[in-house]
């Protein structure tokens, strides 16, 4: 996608997806280093938030304290069902865009209420609700969306929680060596001319699913593709997409496989592309047994990059089968807006 072909050019969601390269290369890693010092202080987190606004920057950083062994404990929940869980020794963050979700502020009223003084807030706006019942509330630098379905937001959401990581890191983040060649890469990727059997495949199936890695990518993916082509999809974690849902697959879906891992490859291909009879495409760092998307890779913004290569095919897809990117007939830009004092 660019800003160039007449295809594109009109549409809110690709303005605002094409803004992540500059908000990739503006980032500011040092600017919660006080609240991060907290957290270090702490050791527990809980990440909480609706929608996009949890699903890829929570479960990205969870990923990441696992994989690099930081003793954090980091857990994420919805806001609703966070209110049944005793959080007196966490610190508790939560992102809201609009700073008005209805879940969140709930929560966070409980909390101060209880007497609670870790909390935490990621919003869009200044003088939000959200930020008036937080003990400390950071402004993301995106701007406001027009689009329905968030997207520069979610990034910067994540690598401001990846910037919590600093105090464990000393000075020797692979955020900061690698962000301009980062930014970078994150124009190439929105851009990048797709084979149009891939978006031909996608466009037609009945049903998209996507599997991969419990990093909140694929995930992502999955409700963008509701919001972007309007098509059903689901997210099968791990190798969910082979222990029995295969039943009711059917030759017209595909599945999108992010980074599939090497082992579990041909066990995919004979299940679903030879049991089911359906298309496996993969988005990956290099070339698979399935048609494939290479994403570039980047120290420390693998994620990422795979998320915007997701969001390139996305956009694809829904200009292929005509669709107003920008206005779904139903979805909402606030899911549940708190209204009261």
């Amino acid at each position: 996608m660019n800003l160039h072909d007449t295809r594109f050019r009109d549409f809110a969601l690709v303005r605002e997806m094409l803004h992540t390269p500059g908000i990739i290369g503006r980032m500011n890693f040092g600017q919660a280093g006080d609240v991060a010092r907290v957290i270090q202080q702490t050791g527990r987190l809980l990440l909480t938030g609706e929608g996009s606004s949890r699903i890829f920057p929570a479960k990205n950083l969870m990923y990441e304290v696992l994989r690099r062994g930081i003793p954090l404990g980091v857990y994420t929940e919805g806001a609703r069902q966070a209110h049944e869980y005793n959080l007196a020794d966490f610190c508790v963050f939560g992102a809201s865009n609009s700073g008005q979700t209805k879940e969140l502020i709930a929560l966070f009223s409980q909390l101060a209420a209880a007497g609670h003084a870790k909390r935490f807030g990621l919003t869009a706006n200044p003088n939000t609700r959200l930020e008036a019942i937080c003990n400390r509330c950071y402004t993301l630098s995106c701007g406001r969306e027009e689009a329905v379905a968030a997207t520069k937001s979610v990034v910067e959401q994540a690598l401001f929680y990846r910037s919590l990581l600093g105090p464990w890191e000393n000075g020797d983040s692979p955020l900061l060596g690698s962000q301009p060649q980062a930014a970078a890469r994150a124009r190439e990727v929105l851009e990048a001319d797709l084979d149009p059997a891939i978006v031909a495949a996608i466009a037609s199936a009945g049903v998209i699913y996507f599997a991969g890695r419990n990093n909140g990518v694929a995930e992502e993916l999955a409700l963008k593709t509701n919001e972007i082509t309007r098509k059903k999809s689901d997210y099968l974690e791990g190798t969910y997409a082979v222990h029995g849902i295969e039943e009711v697959m059917s030759p017209c879906d595909v599945v999108v496989v992010v980074d599939p891992f090497p082992a579990e490859a041909e066990k995919f291909r004979q299940v679903l592309v030879e049991g089911v009879g359906m298309k496996v495409i993969a988005l990956a760092p290099q070339p698979t047994i399935f048609p494939t998307v290479q994403v570039p890779q980047v120290e420390g913004y693998a994620t990422v990059l795979q998320l915007l290569a997701g969001w390139n095919v996305l956009v694809h897809v829904g200009v292929a089968l005509g669709i107003n990117l920008d206005k779904p007939q139903r979805a909402r830009k606030i899911g549940n807006e708190f209204v009261g004092p």
